[in-house]
């Protein structure tokens, strides 16, 4: 198809387009004058731009590739994530893009794959993403719409479905109301119908850009009743589909078969029947039919290789129902038993005897390995966290369904939901369901309240930081920074105003958009460790206790005074002297000492100290070691002879004095364990090796020693936490 101006758009529209396109980019450096409450608004307002007008689509799509070349000439790599999600977004969306601003797109894509990480990464995606638009227009559109919206049909049985959480702790029953108003109905509640035609029209503009009459067209779908709907929709998506599983589709052939549909629906006298007439004779069977008038397509056998041939050839048509067999291979029976059958028992279907097999250990292992793959991070105190996947786009056959979960709140909540992860690993290491038919995606959205990061309460520690966790992925991700950071308090603040004004936010949506793009564009994964705490306790007869924590545990000592002496004065008063304070108790702690040079060396030491926290969030770039860094209190640093840091991965701490002291899970008041004697920290480890293990160790001499399936599996449990682009370095 020839390259074609889009005459919808003006050049005051495009020189608007710009000018938002590069306060963003204004905005990534700093140099925007919008307030801390108000970033992420210049995004949100860009994409309403084209929503409003879907011909300017391809538009922003010239002025992105534009500013990316721009940004690759100049070494400028802050920009290229943000503006790739940019123009991406606007891609899924367009009615029209020319064949040579595809091409151009693709060239870009593929030269990122000579970046280190995440660049190759995020580039690998696109370039997949955009060739398959570019052979099939309008594949990405409506695989989104049939995925978020579950519409049934045979050929694309991909959903997914999003959940959000929100801290009760945090958020008040009048903020709850708000939100709930704020983001249920910027759903509109549109029919399956109503999606059905949107995809029918998207899919026909982007395939014959300008020759295509879209009110035309969405003008007839309206008329027509229910079931020629259904049967338009079925034929579209049949068309896309199959055209999009060809390896190198043909192009015209596909347009050929859109714009012939797209006549029958216009133009037609009596649209129902003759669209009726139309689907029934080119069945989307024969789509791949060489017998096809419409669509010579190649015979998909010839061009097989021979190792495809051989897998081909093996394939079973037997459906193991003794009628469906041909004469020649009906098993030998005695006619005895025949003869004394009536019609009704011949007539019956009998299935063939079959071995019936019981799922091993080993395939329930297997199972549970391949979800995690997907996840796997580095080990905790080796090298620097990392981010991203394994899994190569089109690699390892997709999962049906998908579940978004975004949780809204602080570290605590975080820290619950690393508490429920865990819980479902363990069931599922047991007896894997849900790992083998679903994808899960966890995302984050920090919430503060201004009043509790200001106040001190019983509930808080007094100056500290509740969004640890966002404020390291805001560092790491600049466009996690703008987009979902500046959430922190733009959303009570959304909620007052919306409790105090009473007005439906349904014109504008802006919270519900802000998710919506962050679950769509949010793919690249930040791996967090998950550290597991052993609390022993001083009464003796009471259990031991295992819990999970993501960002800090916090030990306090009770504070205890001691006087050395006292001095009689005069009279029956007595004057108190040589006064030594003796806060907290004397601890003993033994660690392994972790280091970029994979060295773990085991160290002990005791202190006097009034408490400590271990921390799993790094505070700066410099010390971005995927480890914990444990500080002690003042005071017990210059009597320890230390620098009051100590960076490890495994510890065990306890006192000499049966001092019982408090340990705090996440800054979570409400996992605070009191009257403790002891506790050991270390990694997580992922339930599915250790019941491995356990399997294995009868067969190994050494408990240390990992052998069979154990030596290929990933021992720690990380939680992934999708961000835009992981971790730029």
């Amino acid at each position: 198809m020839e390259t074609k101006a889009n005459p919808g758009v003006t050049d005051a529209m495009e020189s608007d387009l710009l000018r938002s396109v590069h306060a963003i980019l204004l905005e990534l450096d700093g140099h925007h004058t919008a307030s801390q409450f108000n970033r992420g608004m210049l995004r949100w307002t860009l994409h309403k731009k084209i929503e409003r007008n879907p011909t300017n689509n391809s538009t922003l799509v010239k002025i992105a590739v534009k500013e990316l070349e721009r940004a690759e000439r100049s070494d400028n790599k802050l920009h290229i994530i943000p503006l790739l999600h940019t123009l991406m977004y606007a891609i899924v969306q367009a009615v029209y893009i020319p064949d040579d601003l595809y091409k151009r797109v693709y060239e870009f894509c593929k030269r990122l794959l000579t970046l280190p990480q995440p660049y190759c990464t995020v580039g690998l995606s696109h370039a997949v993403r955009v060739k398959s638009e570019r052979l099939t227009p309008g594949v990405l559109y409506q695989r989104m719409v049939l995925s978020e919206q579950n519409i049934k049909n045979e050929l694309y049985q991909y959903h997914e479905k999003v959940f959000v959480f929100a801290d009760p702790a945090l958020f008040s029953m009048e903020m709850s109301a708000a939100l709930s108003s704020e983001i249920e109905p910027a759903s509109p509640c549109k029919s399956h119908m109503s999606y059905m035609c949107d995809v029918i029209v998207h899919t026909m503009q982007a395939a014959l850009g300008d020759s295509c009459d879209a009110p035309a067209l969405e003008h007839m779908l309206k008329v027509k009743g229910q079931d020629m709907i259904k049967l338009c929709f079925r034929e579209v998506v049949a068309t896309v589909e199959v055209c999009a599983e060809e390896a190198g589709g043909n192009h015209s052939l596909y347009t050929g078969r859109l714009q012939q549909l797209y006549r029958t629906i216009v133009n037609s006298a009596n649209p129902g029947k003759e669209l009726a007439k139309f689907t029934r004779s080119t069945s989307p069977n024969e789509l791949l039919s060489s017998d096809s008038v419409l669509l010579e397509m190649p015979d998909p056998v010839s061009d097989l290789t021979s190792s495809e041939l051989l897998r081909l050839s093996i394939l079973s048509t037997d459906s193991g129902i003794e009628r469906d067999l041909p004469p020649s291979e009906l098993p030998a029976v005695s006619e005895e038993p025949s003869a004394g059958r009536s019609e009704q028992e011949q007539g019956r279907l009998f299935r063939r005897g079959g071995i019936k097999m019981k799922p091993s250990v080993s395939d329930g292992v297997a199972l549970l390995q391949d979800t995690l793959e997907e996840t796997r991070a580095s080990p905790p105190g080796k090298l620097q966290r990392r981010s991203g996947s394994h899994e190569l786009p089109g690699g390892r056959q997709q999962k049906l369904y998908t579940a978004r979960i975004v949780v809204m709140g602080d570290d605590r909540i975080v820290g619950r939901l690393a508490k429920a992860y865990y819980s479902l690993r363990k069931r599922e290491a047991r007896r894997p369901f849900l790992t083998q038919k679903l994808s899960l995606q966890i995302y984050y959205v920090p919430v503060t309240h201004e009043e509790q990061s200001s106040s001190s309460t019983k509930e808080n520690t007094a100056g500290s930081d509740l969004c640890q966790l966002a404020a390291y992925l805001g560092r790491v991700d600049p466009w996690y920074e703008n987009n979902i950071r500046s959430l922190c308090h733009m959303i009570p603040k959304l909620a007052k105003m919306k409790s105090f004004s009473g007005k439906s936010s349904e014109a504008n949506p802006f919270l519900a958009d802000v998710i919506s793009y962050y679950v769509r564009m949010g793919g690249q994964p930040v791996h967090f460790c998950i550290y597991s705490v052993k609390i022993a306790f001083t009464c003796l007869t009471k259990e031991h206790v295992e819990d999970v924590f993501v960002t800090q545990l916090q030990v306090d000592i009770p504070e205890c005074m001691i006087f050395s002496g006292t001095v009689k004065g005069k009279g029956t008063l007595t004057r108190k002297k040589n006064i030594t304070e003796n806060f907290g108790a004397v601890m003993t702690i033994s660690y392994k000492k972790a280091s970029l040079s994979n060295r773990e060396v085991e160290k002990g030491l005791s202190l006097q100290t009034s408490g400590l926290v271990m921390k799993a969030i790094p505070s700066c770039e410099t010390e971005d070691l995927d480890c914990l860094i444990v500080s002690f209190s003042e005071g017990s640093k210059a009597k320890a002879g230390v620098d009051g840091k100590i960076r490890t991965c495994n510890i065990k701490i306890g006192t000499l004095e049966q001092k019982p002291f408090t340990v705090c899970l996440d800054q979570d008041y409400r996992r605070i364990f009191k009257n403790v004697a002891s506790i050991e920290v270390s990694p997580c480890l992922e339930p599915g090796y250790l019941i491995q293990k356990m399997r294995n160790s009868r067969f190994s001499v050494s408990d240390q020693e990992d052998i069979g399936l154990t030596k290929y599996m990933s021992k720690a449990l990380p939680l992934p936490i999708n961000t835009f682009a992981g971790i730029i370095q």
